[in-house]
């Protein structure tokens, strides 16, 4: 990684952040974007201690599509370049498809669906041009395991995948791969609050073992579990690797049963 140059969106937390440190840490040069700029501060100081290459923090809300574009550019310009760009998303509304008006699915669209998509357009003549490239969308199981009760998760996630795939399909003889990493429960702040709050007698752990028994190993993932898989798929030995969709869920998918039984929040996770 030393000298590429990664741009992580909603790097600020969870999932997002782990990656960002796991590529500072193989000696890329970091780009965060997060909202939140208290937890924006506070990433950047964690991906920095673990960094072998420049931390870029930034302020930013993907959803904006001219400040998302500004962004892409503003760090290409400040570190001479682009080669990864991660894409880690907000979460909607959870429901059964009934449960939501026509308005909801137009809002799920714009706060999940175009930001990616807008942000991977922005970043692509950067990537083009370095002849070299990786796009990493952090999705959800829903892009692959239909969940009834996360609908605009699934209408939504599964858009990004045949985004992805028709990307991967147009950007392959430019050197740039195009994989989504479909994670289920994994253990981010996010979840820890969201089982809190959806508990009144038992404790967080209690609630991540019952999770946890929902997966063929028996426990939820680790941040760092999808980072590493993240890190590799950005890499030179994941070249021929485009197209796909990681499902990580733990085996979750072999014994019939999804571990996203939990109820998720509109809080987002960037």
């Amino acid at each position: 990684m030393t000298d590429k140059v990664a741009l992580v969106a909603g790097g600020s937390s969870g999932i997002g952040l782990a990656i960002a440190r796991e590529l500072a840490a193989e000696g890329a040069h970091v780009a965060l974007g997060a909202r939140d700029p208290d937890r924006l501060a506070a990433a950047e100081r964690a991906v920095k201690a673990a960094a072998r290459g420049r931390i870029h923090a930034t302020r930013v809300d993907i959803t904006d599509a001219a400040a998302t574009r500004r962004w892409v550019d503003e760090v290409a310009a400040e570190f001479g370049g682009l080669h990864i760009v991660v894409v880690s998303g907000g979460t909607p509304p959870t429901g059964g498809a009934s449960a939501f008006e026509a308005a909801d699915y137009r809002q799920a669209v714009d706060t999940v669906l175009m930001p990616a998509v807008e942000l991977a357009l922005a970043a692509l003549p950067h990537l083009r041009r370095q002849r070299w490239g990786r796009v990493l969308f952090v999705a959800s199981e829903t892009a692959m395991v239909p969940i009834s009760g996360l609908a605009l998760s699934g209408v939504t996630r599964a858009a990004i995948v045949r985004f992805a795939q028709s990307l991967a399909a147009d950007v392959g003889p430019d050197g740039i791969t195009v994989n989504v990493l479909a994670p289920s429960a994994t253990r981010t702040p996010l979840l820890e609050r969201v089982l809190t709050r959806g508990s009144t007698d038992a404790r967080v752990e209690d609630e991540l073992a019952a999770v946890g028994r929902k997966t063929a190993v028996g426990r939820v993932a680790q941040p760092d579990e999808i980072a590493a898989l993240a890190t590799f798929l950005a890499g030179e030995r994941a070249a021929y690797l485009t197209g796909t969709v990681q499902l990580i869920d733990g085996g979750a998918s072999v014994l019939g049963a999804s571990s996203s039984h939990y109820t998720v929040s509109q809080e987002e996770t960037c």
